[in-house]
């Protein structure tokens, strides 16, 4: 039967909710208090600059995402590594490569590690054996969620030296937590699904376009078309069940009724919001959460001073740096972007610290960066950029159903099984709209984007 169902939220859950529920004939109404879509994947202009708040970069085995971007219409849009090759770069030392070969995993990083120069030999012997034994971790034991990863990882045989080098490499840029802070259970889904089951899966894939683009305006006209109505500048300020409907009300009192409802907003908002006996956690289940920041950092240098389209370091305090030349439509010189996860510690710093900090860093890894001319530099910051992955953060992850009829909940926070992604974003909406539609899953639904 044709229902009136409402998705409060317009990030990558909402919009995936709404479309599901589009997709499976219902009438659908999206409220989204900010002036687009796309939440905290967007987009805004600097001078002639088409900037990203973020860094989003995908893998190959987010299949629910990529299922998102087919339905978007967007898929030629991005760019996916045929094999996963990584550049790294440290102060004082020649570059280093992460890249797999043909062989089938676990063996197609084997030879890789084995080489990399980050690491002293018999560092590089006992990280091959502990990816070994992070492969046979049982994901379906909820007492590893318990553990951090970084007791775990100290208790086969990693040391600092090897966790700064290589398991925080990929820790932090994908839960927003260095190993010793995150979840075992968090750190082997990324780990198991991402690297060392599929010999594909973790080869990188990013936007070729800026994000507000990809995701947002791409939303817009998918959902117009599908016939869902969007209300943008539209903060809901409280929900009611009334009458055998959910009554959403907007801050200027302007009302409107549903029969079902997805409420996806971050955790905070989503406590606020939430009727009593909606979800079976203690009062304060949002702020245990927790969250994270990341600090992206912006620089427009007047030549080239990158020559691939991102490098990571090690020992260094710049993480990651991409090349966003193409997708933020500069015509001279090159704009670069230094992401900084898990940035409690740099949150706080002013645009003129950052600078002072991170050029000289940035110069010891790109010598080239040393020579050249700084155009623009600015920061972005993202202060609850996801929930912060601790140890038995999965007590306070809610399912998407809910404990009252009619009303679900998405976000990258509620209980995916995966860190707080894109994918878990994708894959939140998809079950609300499972939960308040109990439609079977379409193609696109199911993630089901081959590997």
């Amino acid at each position: 039967m044709n229902q009136r169902i409402g998705v409060i939220g317009g990030g990558l859950a909402g919009i995936t909710a709404a479309l599901r529920c589009t997709d499976a004939g219902h009438d659908v109404i999206l409220f989204e208090g900010r002036s687009g879509l796309g939440g905290l994947t967007h987009s805004f202009r600097r001078g002639p600059l088409s900037v990203d708040n973020g860094q989003h970069v995908f893998l190959r085995c987010c299949t629910a995402y990529r299922g998102l971007l087919d339905r978007l219409g967007v898929s030629d849009l991005v760019t996916i590594q045929p094999r996963l090759d990584i550049g790294v770069r440290m102060p004082g030392q020649g570059p280093a490569r992460l890249r797999r070969s043909g062989l089938p995993a676990p063996l197609h990083l084997a030879g890789s590690l084995l080489r990399y120069s980050a690491l002293q030999p018999t560092d590089r012997l006992r990280a091959v054996r502990a990816a070994l034994a992070l492969r046979a971790v049982k994901l379906d034991d909820d007492a590893i969620d318990e553990l951090s990863f970084g007791e775990w990882l100290g208790r086969h045989g990693q040391n600092r030296r090897t966790v700064a080098a290589l398991w925080d490499l990929f820790t932090v840029a994908t839960l927003n937590a260095p190993a010793a802070e995150a979840s075992l259970a968090l750190a082997t889904k990324v780990f198991q699904t991402g690297l060392l089951t599929d010999a594909r899966a973790g080869d990188i894939g990013w936007s070729r376009v800026p994000l507000q683009r990809l995701h947002g305006d791409a939303a817009i006209s998918s959902l117009a078309a599908a016939g869902a109505t969007v209300r943008t500048r539209a903060k809901v300020e409280s929900l009611e069940a009334r009458a055998g409907d959910w009554v959403i009300r907007e801050r200027h009192g302007e009302e409107h009724a549903v029969d079902q409802l997805v409420l996806a907003v971050p955790p905070g908002q989503a406590e606020k919001l939430l009727p009593p006996g909606s979800v079976h956690l203690a009062p304060g289940w949002s702020q245990r959460l927790g969250s994270s920041p990341i600090v992206n950092v912006h620089i427009v240098f007047d030549r080239v001073v990158l020559d691939e389209p991102f490098v990571a370091g090690v020992h260094t305090p710049v993480q990651w740096v991409f090349d966003r030349t193409e997708q933020s439509g500069l015509a001279e010189g090159q704009y670069i972007a230094i992401s900084l996860s898990a940035a409690h510690g740099s949150i706080e710093r002013s645009t003129a610290q950052l600078r002072e900090w991170l050029l000289p860093a940035l110069g010891a890894l790109l010598p080239e960066a040393r020579r050249a001319q700084v155009v623009d530099f600015f920061a972005t910051r993202e202060r609850a950029a996801t929930i912060r992955p601790s140890p038995g953060t999965a007590r306070s992850r809610p399912p998407a159903a809910t404990g009252l009829p009619g009303l679900a909940l998405a976000g990258a926070w509620t209980a995916t099984g995966w860190p707080a992604t894109m994918e878990s974003a994708v894959l939140s909406g998809s079950a609300a709209a499972d939960a308040v539609t109990g439609r079977p899953v379409s193609e696109w639904q199911k993630g089901s984007v081959p590997v």
